[in-house]
């Protein structure tokens, strides 16, 4: 519903944009050329990635080859490798139809806003015979919108942009369906010979217009088969050739065994393909489509000259990608942020932890350190305490024969030494 509401919102302002540009450029076929050329330069930079995919995903194709014949059987093992190397490449294994499905929405946009507007029985009993439009994309007070209602000045290179190339040079009939009954008529109108006078015509909603406007039966394309058809031959045949040499253009730059037969039969296949549908669709659609064509080959040119695209220019980029894959650095997301939150903290309180341990810690009671002289290093709590020495011996006077003089006594309560004559000898020994 919401995809549809968006889609809705598209083709409105395609169509508001377009009738802005019929406004300052009263032509038909030159605003839809202009609002062409705007549309691309608003998808240039996606454009220019989109192409440079595309051809990269084709040149990789006899790498593809190569692992499928290697792996061809391990069904695992050859998906395993595909990946890796898309990884290496940097290129999508959905690049290659990108580009087709970048414009492919715009085609549609551009059909649903040029085409001309439905007209449908109006359902109000005061609008009895009357009709409305539906499935209209242009602003209703808009010159452009009173033009395509009306059929009036929408020729550009002598052709009716509404009309086909199967309708040209002919009186197409225009038709609606009757909701009384189910069948498809001829709208009330000149051109009609059953019916030949108009019905008046509403805006959505049965709505009134700001101009007068009322039915016509056919739709002028033309009043001879022959010259009238030739300029709508020439504007698809263009149209066919611009999309042929789009895909030739990128097939020359690839490798030449960068398609697969598969492919090749695809892209043969898709200018025919384009040509069925420029018989059916309106000569303005086809306008679109082959500007966006040449502005499309333009892009290309580009890009094969300055060397972005090509086997050349995919090797570069892989050698890139394998040197950003080596030096880039991990993505980090919330995951890692709170796993690093809760690594600082518990960092913050084993360090806590540990200084409060290193203070409850006991002081020792020994020596303190000793340097590597044995001698008690200076300064700090921890120096060693002098132990007590023991009184030096006295020396005595070196006139003394006994060696013993009175220097070097020591202080204190000390018998003093005199010189008295030996005891006598025990006679009973």
């Amino acid at each position: 519903m919401i995809g549809l509401v968006v889609w809705q919102q598209l083709l409105d302002g395609l169509g508001w944009v377009l009738a802005r540009i019929y406004d300052f450029v009263p032509n038909y076929g030159l605003a839809i050329i202009i609002l062409t050329i705007a549309i691309r330069a608003v998808l240039l930079p996606l454009g220019f990635k989109q192409i440079k995919s595309m051809q990269n995903m084709q040149a990789l194709q006899p790498k593809l080859k190569e692992i499928q014949r290697k792996y061809k059987n391990n069904r695992q093992k050859q998906q395993e490798e595909q990946m890796k190397l898309y990884k290496e490449s940097g290129v999508s294994p959905f690049s290659g139809c990108l580009p087709m499905l970048l414009t492919l929405p715009f085609l549609f946009a551009m059909y649903a806003v040029i085409r001309q507007p439905t007209l449908n029985p109006s359902t109000d009993p005061q609008h009895q015979g009357a009709f409305v439009v539906t499935n209209n994309h242009l602003p209703q007070d808009s010159a452009l919108f009173q033009n395509v209602l009306t059929h009036q000045n929408t020729d550009f290179l002598f052709m009716n942009l509404q009309c086909n190339l199967v309708g040209a040079g002919t009186q197409v009939p225009i038709r609606y369906k009757d909701p009384s009954d189910g069948q498809v008529k001829q709208l009330p109108g000149p051109g009609n010979p059953t019916d030949p006078v108009g019905a008046q015509i509403y805006g959505k909603g049965d709505t009134q217009l700001s101009f007068p406007a009322t039915t016509q039966g056919v739709l002028d394309c033309g009043t001879s088969r022959f010259p009238d058809i030739v300029p709508y031959v020439l504007i698809v045949a263009l149209m066919v050739g611009l999309t042929f040499f789009q895909t030739f253009q990128i097939q020359r730059a690839s490798p030449p065994a960068a398609q697969s037969s598969q492919q090749q039969q695809i892209t043969r296949l898709m200018p025919l393909l384009f040509a069925f549908f420029g018989l059916q669709f309106p000569a303005g659609l086809v306008v679109y489509w082959t500007v966006s064509n040449a502005l499309q080959i333009a892009q290309q040119t580009y890009l094969i000259r300055k060397g972005h695209i090509g086997p050349e220019a995919l090797e570069r980029q892989i050698q890139a990608q394998k040197a950003k894959t080596e030096n880039a650095e991990p993505k980090r997301g919330i995951m890692s942020w709170m796993t690093d939150m809760a690594q600082g903290a518990q960092s913050r309180r084993d360090d806590l932890q540990k200084q409060q341990e290193q203070k409850q810690r006991p002081k020792p009671s020994g020596g303190g350190q000793r340097g590597s002289s044995g001698r008690p290093k200076k300064g700090g709590s921890g120096q060693a305490k002098k132990r007590p020495q023991p009184p030096a011996e006295p020396k005595g006077d070196r006139s003394d024969p006994g060696g013993r003089g009175k220097r070097g006594v020591g202080p204190g309560n000390q018998l003093k030494r005199t010189s008295q004559p030996d005891p006598p000898e025990d006679d009973d020994e």
